[in-house]
């Protein structure tokens, strides 16, 4: 019995998980390292992505070394590349054909994937039946699907999965900083844009939101990158007195550091949205009636996260058509920013500052 027992938990010793996309996507795929650990506790467990998304992989306390998929991909011999990192397992969450390639080419003992990719069948020998797109699961619950090869049980509810982001901040926030910080108040930080990448709740709902807020009782920051900076200081900042405009002023690793000081964070469906969540913030994250931008599968998932949804302008339900909006989504505008200002101000301090 205890040999048995033995020869189970050393079976997968070095699990390679592949995701080579955006933040709020890594922050959906950590809870797959808890249940790998928790099942097979003697496993090292790695992680494969973008340079950018680093910081996170560094306060999950589940991954043990981070592997640069930028720096990787450079090279003339990327199956060289993942054999030197001497693993047993890759998981392809994010499916990507050269990393696949590679990873049958460096004699990955346990290659899993989804059968949906034409590719997985040849380079793949754990594949899964899963489609995203048909799915009615939250993307974290479809993440741990791919677990099922590793005798691992996926069945957890999204209200389940926040206790398995295990984010552990290192790095203090620089002493520069912390006078952004009033403890006295509740920190909010509104963050408006999303480089793109989501559907936009709008300036002026975010500007009305912040001058709703009773400035004896709320500290308001607004968030974005340094791209995104001028338009916040134009459009926005000079609209609202009270704020404090921060887009632009930090690196990665102190925005994460700021937003565990504060006490919630608002958002469109963007990667600060999961950080905030996966930290249990409050956050509300907004989102259009598009089912494949819907939060029936990209919610913030956490204790303290919710969501709004935009409606249609003639009807309560997805639109079924495809929407060919770009830049205003009056769907997305006619969350009232009333409905916001009723949920925050029953909300608590939770801050770490």
């Amino acid at each position: 019995m205890f040999r048995k027992k033995f020869m189970e938990e050393n079976l997968y010793q070095r699990v390679l998980i592949s995701r080579t996309d955006n933040i709020g996507d890594v922050i959906l795929t950590l809870p797959m390292a808890a249940l790998i650990k928790e099942k097979y506790p003697n496993s090292k467990i790695l992680f494969l992505g973008k340079k950018y998304t680093k910081p996170i992989i560094d306060i999950c306390t589940n991954i043990d070394e981070f592997y640069d998929w930028d720096e990787i991909k450079k090279s003339s011999d990327i199956a060289n590349e993942l054999n030197k990192i001497n693993c047993d397992t890759i998981i392809h969450v994010f499916p990507n054909k050269e990393i696949a390639k590679s990873a049958k080419k460096a004699g990955i003992k346990n290659r899993v994937g989804t059968n949906r990719r034409l590719f997985h069948w040849i380079y793949c020998n754990k594949n899964i039946t899963l489609s995203r797109k048909k799915s009615d699961l939250h993307e974290s619950q479809l993440n741990l699907k791919l677990l099922s090869p590793l005798n691992i049980n996926t069945e957890l509810k999204t209200n389940q999965i926040s206790n398995f982001y295990g984010l552990k901040i290192k790095n203090k926030l620089p002493e520069k900083f912390n006078n952004l910080i009033d403890n006295s108040k509740f920190n909010l930080i509104l963050h408006p844009k999303s480089k793109g990448s989501a559907r936009e709740w709008g300036v002026d709902n975010f500007v009305t939101l912040a001058n709703s807020l009773p400035e004896e009782s709320f500290k308001v920051f607004f968030s974005g990158s340094a791209e995104e900076s001028n338009f916040i200081k134009s459009n926005i900042i000079n609209r609202c007195p009270s704020a404090i405009d921060i887009s632009g002023l930090f690196n990665l690793n102190e925005f994460i550091s700021f937003i565990d000081m504060c006490d919630g964070l608002i958002a469109n469906s963007t990667g600060p949205l999961h950080i905030a969540s996966a930290l249990g913030k409050n956050t509300i994250g907004l989102y259009p009636p598009i089912e494949a931008m819907a939060p029936k599968r990209w919610a913030p998932i956490g204790i303290h996260a919710q969501y709004l949804i935009g409606k249609n302008i003639s009807k309560n339900e997805y639109c079924n058509i495809k929407c060919t909006i770009q830049k205003k989504c009056l769907c997305m505008e006619n969350i009232s920013p009333n409905i916001l200002l009723n949920i925050i101000t029953t909300w608590k301090k939770i801050s770490n500052g």
